[in-house]
């Protein structure tokens, strides 16, 4: 990284850590009301019939689905969002040919291997923005399940390819340790990826189109 480079994302850190420390709220608080907002597997066990017990798990699911650490990043266009309230990413960064950022303005030069507390700048090993095929924003449940299981959307994944994404994903798994700020999703990895598992194992059925 170019030492301008380097100022620059050094003055966008301080910006998002204003931008956090004014509205985020202490992380630790939310985490304890969310941990409570995700039921487990065995939560829809008593669903006799196989295909609503399905709709049932990935419906429980798609609160994580439909959470700004998941749908900021499955933008579904061409800039990464930010905040609960999904607001452009700022700079305007852009995808890029390979989902890292334009030549110039990758997304590694700011998002490193770890959240960086101190100014607010997220972080893990192979931060880039998902394809624009696997876009969650503005889409309702039916058709977030409907791309999850079309290997022209979902970057040819099988059902069981699937799962093991959402278990060994290392961007889904930093979804929960976010960083200071920002919100996790409701429940925990763990619960998450065992509604995953629990809807493939029960047909992988999607909730009817509203």
């Amino acid at each position: 990284m170019t030492a301008r480079a380097r100022r620059g994302c050094v003055a966008i850190a301080a910006a998002l850590a204003v931008t956090a420390l004014a509205g985020g709220g202490d992380p630790r608080v939310a985490r304890a009301q969310d941990e409570a907002a995700l039921r487990g597997p065995e939560a829809f066990a008593s669903i006799a019939d196989r295909t609503q017990r399905s709709i049932a798990l990935f419906v429980e699911a798609g609160k994580v689905f439909q959470h700004p650490r998941c749908r900021n990043c499955h933008a579904g266009d061409d800039r990464a969002r930010q905040r609960d309230e999904g607001l452009p990413h700022q700079p305007a960064v852009r995808r890029g040919a390979d989902g890292f950022g334009a030549p110039g303005l990758r997304c590694p030069a700011c998002h490193q291997e770890a959240n960086y507390d101190a100014v607010g700048m997220p972080g893990i090993a192979g931060w880039n923005l998902a394809p624009a095929s696997m876009g969650l924003r503005g889409l309702p449940l039916s058709g977030i399940c409907t791309q999850l299981k079309d290997p022209d959307q979902n970057g040819s994944r099988s059902i069981d390819d699937l799962v093991t994404h959402v278990r060994n994903d290392s961007l889904v798994i930093w979804a929960w340790a976010p960083g200071q700020g920002r919100r996790p999703p409701p429940g925990t990895h763990a619960a998450f990826a065992a509604l995953i598992r629990a809807w493939a194992e029960t047909g992988a059925e999607c909730p009817r189109v509203p």
